[in-house]
């Protein structure tokens, strides 16, 4: 599902905007977050370093923000009429994703962000950070490192794997 967004939003874009914008913006985009910007950079042809330093910074931006600010937008938006089912649906998903770091904390906050599949990544994992008041001290770290790891494993994947068999 990543791969075909992200070729979509590569093809829109791709005579517009410079590919190294189009990564990075797709980067912060939640769901596609780092591991659709590599994959979009792969099929724009960007050079892995300056990818995956673009990417990684992309899908970090995002992350002390919704640390800091999603509880209160949240609180904010919950009285406006038509946000209250969105902001519990996503409450709801987010804690129902927390298992692992319900039971491990760090290091399943650590895990979740860095397997890198749908519906996990640094913009759920601030999430529930969020939500399981983790403060912001101790999980921007390990967000960080969990998009680090993920962005390794995306790597091998998008750049490592399509060149060793001749893609």
């Amino acid at each position: 599902m990543a791969e075909t967004f992200a070729q979509s939003i590569v093809e829109f874009f791709q005579d517009k905007i410079p590919a190294e914008l189009i990564i990075f913006l797709i980067s912060m985009l939640p769901i596609l977050e780092l591991r659709g910007g590599l994959i979009a950079a792969a099929l724009l042809n960007v050079d892995f370093i300056p990818a995956f330093i673009i990417c990684y910074i992309g899908n970090i931006i995002p992350v002390p923000f919704i640390l800091l600010f999603i509880r209160r937008i949240f609180q904010f938006l919950r009285d406006k009429k038509g946000f209250s089912k969105i902001i519990e649906n996503l409450e709801i998903r987010s804690m129902r994703k927390s298992e692992k770091v319900k039971r491990w904390r760090n290091w399943g906050l650590l895990a979740f962000v860095a397997i890198p599949l749908p519906g996990t990544g640094g913009w759920t994992g601030a999430l529930i950070a969020a939500l399981m008041d983790i403060r912001i001290k101790k999980s921007f770290p390990i967000i960080a490192l969990g998009v680090l790891i993920a962005g390794i494993i995306m790597s091998i994947v998008t750049y490592l794997v399509p060149s060793f068999f001749g893609f």
